[in-house]
């Protein structure tokens, strides 16, 4: 099972924002697609944590706009997204699921890419 999390682009879509050697996994079919930070939780409540997710980090119009402080979010990020996985694991006595980020925010992707190997290293 993998997960796909983005607010609007699907899996195919991703090919270009992850190394070539990735893409042809993105077009496989295989993909649940969850769209926000609310249906991520739901999914894994329901269906356990995947072998693989695939993680945007801006999940939201208002991640778009470089103006607004990431402290006055409303929506949640992928990156709360990875921490609630980290602490769902860590409390279900779980593996975090291979990862990969196909975000086309460079910070976003590099906080989630930092958060999750580091839990990696330090956790599991």
């Amino acid at each position: 099972m993998k997960l796909f999390l983005d607010d609007i682009r699907n899996p195919k879509d991703g090919i270009g924002l992850v190394p070539s050697i990735m893409n042809k996994f993105y077009f496989e079919n295989d993909w649940n697609v969850v769209r926000s930070y609310d249906e991520f939780i739901d999914f894994i409540k329901t269906n356990g944590v995947p072998k693989f997710i695939s993680f945007d980090h801006d999940l939201s119009d208002e991640h778009y706009n470089n103006n607004i402080l990431s402290d006055s979010y409303v929506e949640k990020t992928g990156f709360e997204c990875a921490k609630w996985l980290v602490d769902f694991c860590l409390d279900n006595t779980k593996q975090l699921p291979e990862f990969m980020v196909h975000s086309a925010n460079p910070v976003g992707k590099k906080n989630i890419e930092s958060y999750l190997k580091n839990a990696q290293k330090h956790l599991f």
